[in-house]
């Protein structure tokens, strides 16, 4: 049987997942749930220890995992979303963040223009160097002297790695992203991977843009991408962007994979929302659709097609949550996704 080891979390994170493992249940495949309840913010305050090495080895002994959200207002740092992220990542070695940004319906694009609206791509992330590194440090802390160090790490097996996963998901073309003109070491890198990986793939069309380019052209016409590779940072920032011209973070997906291995860890990207946690109000279609992907992972793809149809046609209905233009519950937005899933 097929274990899905699901983080829960914090804010709206379990109010969010609850639905979305509706979703999975619906689907019959035979799987399994391994429900980590305990790894969320309560935990943390309390124990100072937010994920162990048990915890860890469950996750890891499950064929994928679910996470609902992180996050916590009453801890002012960051350390404790760290502590769970990146160490799933880089103890799991998910280098590859996949976030998929397709427009559900034309009255969720922010563009005014009709033709340009139909965004369909995905940003192929770097997922465990770059700036998120954890690699730095600083001196003379809290004094007008304070330096402040973080390293942006680049490897030729990292930087390869995930150019070669880009290439494997492109249906027509593979950008590549990045500030070489700027951040030299780094770049000068990611530029002889690069032409390494357009050696190796003659048949698919390939462009380069500076990511401040990249940035205006997903803004103006999101219809010229298909999958755009970029390292951690500038891929945080872009997956977000293309998130917002999909119809925002509410319905936005994604998957932390190690194609290698095929481990993953799939998860909603809207973070645990605090302000509307408890209310009800909260989008389960992100959540939903990272199942899509999950089940997919499995490689169940005609069971992954029928639920993002059904997201899609509950979206089209207008059978949505407040961030969407609707007035459903969190609950009643996952039931009428469920609804669409079973219509024969």
């Amino acid at each position: 049987m097929t274990t899905i080891a699901v983080i829960p979390g914090d804010g709206i994170g379990p109010e969010v997942i609850e639905p979305a493992l509706d979703v999975l249940d619906a689907l019959r495949l035979g799987t399994r749930t391994d429900v980590l309840d305990r790894v969320n913010a309560e935990t943390y305050l309390r124990t100072g220890t937010a994920l162990t090495g048990a915890d860890l080895d469950r996750i890891r002994s499950s064929q994928a995992a679910l996470l609902g959200a992180v996050g916590d207002p009453r801890l002012s740092d960051t350390a404790y979303v760290r502590t769970v992220l990146t160490t799933l990542r880089l103890e799991l070695d998910l280098y590859v963040n996949y976030r998929p940004a397709r427009l559900l319906h034309d009255r969720l694009s922010p563009l005014r223009d009709p033709a340009r609206r139909a965004i369909d791509c995905v940003i192929v992330r770097e997922n465990t160097e770059g700036l998120y590194s954890g690699i730095g440090g600083g001196t003379r802390t809290g004094t007008p002297q304070e330096i402040a160090i973080d390293v942006d790490l680049s490897t030729h097996q990292g930087v390869s790695r995930v150019l070669e996963f880009a290439f494997s998901v492109a249906r027509r073309s593979v950008c590549l992203v990045d500030k070489a003109n700027a951040v030299r070491n780094g770049g000068q890198l990611w530029q002889r991977c690069w032409s390494e990986a357009v050696a190796r793939h003659p048949y698919v069309e390939t462009s380069h843009l500076y990511v401040d380019t990249a940035a205006l052209r997903l803004a103006t016409d999101p219809t010229a991408f298909d999958v755009v590779v970029t390292n951690n940072s500038y891929g945080d920032i872009l997956s977000d962007l293309t998130a917002a011209l999909a119809g925002g973070l509410g319905v936005a997906a994604s998957a932390n994979l190690n194609p290698v291995t095929g481990q993953g860890l799939f998860e909603p990207v809207h973070g645990s929302a605090p302000d509307i946690a408890g209310t009800g109000t909260a989008n389960p279609f992100g959540a939903i659709l990272s199942v899509a992907l999950l089940v997919e992972h499995l490689g169940r793809t005609e069971e992954a097609d029928a639920v993002r149809r059904a997201v899609a046609a509950a979206v089209a209905a207008g059978r949505v949550t407040p961030d969407l233009g609707g007035s459903l519950s969190t609950k009643e937005a996952g039931t009428a996704v469920l609804t669409e899933l079973r219509r024969p």
